[in-house]
């Protein structure tokens, strides 16, 4: 498994294992959770992404549930999370809305949090979850940057942020933000040419995308990219999964694709996407077929 130096030293699996929904496995218990990680980590896939929000706030607590019960697991992987985002839910039910805040209470308190729910000493990749209308960016920037000096957290990043986002916060940093984790599959495409990608390509920072598989709607139907898909799939032979994400790794953006499913048989085989080498005519015909056109 290919690995990505993130800016500040921080390395990650080229795929990474998604535990948004690891609360809706009828099974949460430790053992369980444990052979996921272990079925990720025999196929070289090291970093698992989570978030406070996730399962009500509940998801981060799933997972230290697994690594208090196995001594040893936490220092064969790393362990991405989010913060920022406030909804009526778990630890926030008091909340009359949902809403963002990045001030260093805030996000001082929830690593502290993610930290003691995840049984861990250190994040290694700590992202503001959504950008924030409210974001006083030197006092985001400053906490962020004491953070990693204090060792709580090792790379820090974005998500969802668009360019301007991400130079505002960055203005008042002195750590290099290391990534930005966005939507990107065949579902979404505009990040291509939006000028998403093209800002952290000349970056050098490689983008997370989450979602790699349109929220499983690239799985189903029978529509143009899905008879593309299920023709290169047929020809490398593999699955659906596997081109979706081998045409995201594809990029030179160093894209790493985050992928979730609960599923051990499906956990198994997330690196076979890696068995898929597209030509860059390939590529073009999932792309334009994602377009629902030629290109000019």
């Amino acid at each position: 498994m290919e690995r990505i130096v993130l800016t500040g030293g921080v390395a990650l699996s080229r795929l990474v294992y998604g535990m948004w929904r690891i609360g809706d496995d009828p099974d949460t218990s430790p053992a369980h959770v444990q052979a996921k990680i272990e079925a990720c980590l025999a196929q070289g896939i090291t970093t698992m992404d989570q978030a406070d929000i996730y399962g009500g706030y509940t998801a981060e607590a799933l997972l230290g549930d697994a690594l208090r019960a196995s001594p040893g697991l936490r220092d064969r992987i790393e362990i991405v999370t989010k913060c920022g985002i406030v909804a009526p839910m778990g630890r926030h039910a008091a909340t009359s809305c949902k809403h963002y805040d990045t001030s260093e209470a805030h996000i001082r308190a929830s690593v502290e949090a993610s930290l003691r729910d995840m049984a861990t000493d250190r994040i290694d990749l700590l992202l503001i979850h959504r950008p924030d209308p409210m974001m006083d960016h030197d006092e985001t920037g400053r906490t962020l940057d004491a953070l990693v000096a204090e060792g709580k957290v090792r790379a820090v990043g974005v998500s969802n942020f668009r360019p301007w986002d991400v130079e505002l916060l960055q203005s008042a940093m002195q750590v290099p933000l290391a990534t930005n984790q966005i939507e990107i599959s065949l579902a979404r495409v505009a990040p291509f040419t939006d000028g998403d990608l093209a800002f952290h390509q000349r970056r050098r920072d490689p983008v997370m995308a989450w979602s790699p598989l349109g929220g499983g709607s690239l799985m189903t139907g029978d529509g143009p990219v899905a008879q593309v898909m299920d023709r290169i799939a047929a020809a490398h032979g593999v699955d659906r999964a596997a081109v979706a994400v081998a045409f995201l790794l594809r990029h030179p953006a160093r894209i790493m694709p985050v992928m979730g499913t609960n599923a051990l048989p499906r956990i198994a085989a997330i690196a076979d996407a890696l068995k898929v080498s597209l030509s860059r005519t390939e590529w073009f015909q999932l792309y334009e077929a994602a377009l629902g056109h030629e290109v000019a």
